[in-house]
C-alpha cells in the first residue's frame, strides 16, 4: 500500500508540473503574439490551436495507453512539453510567428498524449474502494497547476521577459517526467486483465453509465464556457480592469481546490452519482446568483458556490464514467470523456456568442441554469435505469 501511495503521488506530481507549464503561458499568448505582429483574428487562431490540436491526438494517446503504455505516454508528453519549451524560447529570439504558431499546436499534441494517461492511471493505481479519493487529489494538482500557472506566467514575464518566462515552461515538463521515471521502473506496463480486442473491446464505452457521464460533462462544460468566455468579456465592456475577472477566477480555483477531495471521497462512500448530482446542484445556484449579482464585489459569491460545486462534481463524474470500464480500454475511455469537455467548451463558445452577438453579453448568462440543469438531468439518468454503479 505505502508504495502504490508513493508512485501514485508521483505520478500526482507529474501532473501538476506538467499542467503548471501549460497553464503558465496561457497569459503570455496574446501578447506575445501582438508583438509579432498578429492580427486579433490570428491572435485567436494561435490561442486556439493548442486545444484542438489536443482534442483530435487525444483518441491517439487514449488507444496507445490501452496496449500498456501509459506511463511512457505520460513521460513522453512531458518531453514534448519540454521541446516545445524549447521552441518558445527560440520563437521568441527568431520574433517567428509561424515557428510560435507550430511550437502552441506541438504543446497540444504533448497534451493529447498525456492527459488520457493520466487520468486513467489514477484509477489503476488507486487502493481498493478509493477511486473517488485518488481522482480527487489528482484533481486538486490539476487544478493548482492551473491556479498558480497564470499569476507565475504573468510574473516571470514582467521581470524576465518572454524569453525568461517560457524557459520555465521546459524546466517544468523536465522535472514533470522525472517525476514520471520512478514510478515506469517500478510497475512498468499498466494493461488491463482481459485481452485487447480491437472494435470489440471498446463496446464497453457504450454502457450507460459512461454515455450520460460524458453527456453531462458536455454540457456541465457549455455552461461552464459562458463563465470563462463571457464574463471577462462582460466586465470588459463595462470599463473593468482584466485583474477583475483573473480575481473571480482566482476564486473559483482556490473553491474548486478545496472540494476535489471532499467530492471524490464522498463518491466512495455514497457513490457517483449523488454527488455528481449535488455538485452540479451548487454550480448552478451559482450561475443564477451570478445572473442577479453579475457586477462584482457581489459576483464573487457566485465564485465561491461555482468552485465548490465544481471540485464535488468532477471527480464523482470522472468515477462515474471510468471506474466501470474494463482496464483494458480505460485509456481510451479517458480520452473520449475529456473529448466531451473539449466539445462542450467549443459547442458552448459557438453558441452562447451567437446570443452574446444577438442579444448582448448580459443574455449569455441567464442561459447558463439550464444547460447546467440537462448536465443535472444526465447525470441521474443511470439511476433511473437501474445502473448497477449509481
Amino acid at each position: 500500500m505505502e508504495k502504490t501511495l508513493r508512485n501514485i503521488w508521483l505520478l500526482n506530481l507529474s501532473t501538476f508540473f506538467f499542467f503548471l507549464g501549460i497553464s503558465l503561458i496561457n497569459p503570455i499568448i496574446s501578447p506575445f503574439a501582438i508583438t509579432l505582429g498578429a492580427s486579433p483574428f490570428i491572435v485567436g487562431l494561435v490561442a486556439g490551436v493548442t486545444s484542438f490540436i489536443s482534442l483530435i491526438s487525444k483518441p491517439l494517446g487514449g488507444f496507445i495507453g490501452d496496449r500498456g503504455y501509459r506511463l511512457e505516454l505520460m513521460a513522453v508528453g512531458n518531453v514534448i512539453s519540454l521541446i516545445s519549451g524549447f521552441l518558445y524560447v527560440f520563437s521568441a529570439y527568431t520574433s517567428s510567428l509561424p515557428l510560435f504558431a507550430f511550437t502552441r499546436a506541438l504543446h497540444g499534441f504533448s497534451m493529447g498524449i498525456f492527459f488520457p494517461s493520466s487520468l486513467s492511471t489514477a484509477v489503476d493505481l488507486a487502493p481498493p474502494g478509493r477511486v473517488g479519493e485518488t481522482l480527487g487529489w489528482r484533481g486538486m494538482m490539476f487544478s493548482l497547476g492551473n491556479i498558480v500557472g497564470p499569476a507565475l506566467g504573468g510574473y516571470l514575464s514582467d521581470y524576465l521577459g518572454f524569453i525568461g518566462a517560457f524557459s520555465f515552461v521546459a524546466l517544468f515538463s523536465l522535472v514533470g517526467a522525472l517525476f514520471v521515471l520512478p514510478v515506469w521502473r517500478e510497475v512498468g506496463r499498466i494493461t488491463g486483465e482481459e485481452t485487447f480486442e480491437v472494435g470489440g473491446g471498446y463496446r464497453a464505452l457504450l454502457e450507460v453509465s459512461f454515455l450520460f457521464a460524458s453527456l453531462a460533462l458536455l454540457f456541465f462544460a457549455a455552461s461552464y464556457s459562458g463563465v470563462t468566455t463571457y464574463l471577462p468579456a462582460l466586465y470588459k465592456s463595462r470599463g473593468f480592469p482584466q485583474r477583475t475577472f483573473g480575481l473571480y477566477m482566482m476564486v473559483v480555483g482556490a473553491s474548486s481546490f478545496a472540494t476535489r477531495v471532499v467530492g471524490g471521497r464522498t463518491a466512495d462512500r455514497t457513490g457517483p452519482i449523488p454527488v455528481s448530482f449535488g455538485g452540479i446542484l451548487v454550480v448552478i445556484a451559482g450561475y443564477i446568483l451570478l445572473d442577479f449579482r453579475i457586477l462584482p464585489p457581489g459576483s464573487y459569491i457566485s465564485a465561491v458556490l461555482i468552485g465548490a460545486g465544481f471540485g464535488l462534481a468532477v471527480p464523482a463524474m470522472q468515477m462515474m464514467a471510468l471506474a466501470p470500464l474494463p482496464g483494458k480500454i480505460r485509456a481510451m475511455g479517458s480520452s473520449i470523456y475529456t473529448m466531451f469537455f473539449d466539445l462542450g467548451t467549443l459547442g458552448g463558445q459557438i453558441a452562447l456568442g451567437y446570443v452574446a452577438d444577438l442579444n448582448g453579453y448580459r443574455a449569455v448568462f441567464s442561459i447558463l441554469p439550464i444547460l447546467g440543469g440537462v448536465a443535472l438531468i444526465s447525470v441521474l439518468i443511470p439511476k433511473f435505469m437501474g445502473e448497477e454503479n449509481a
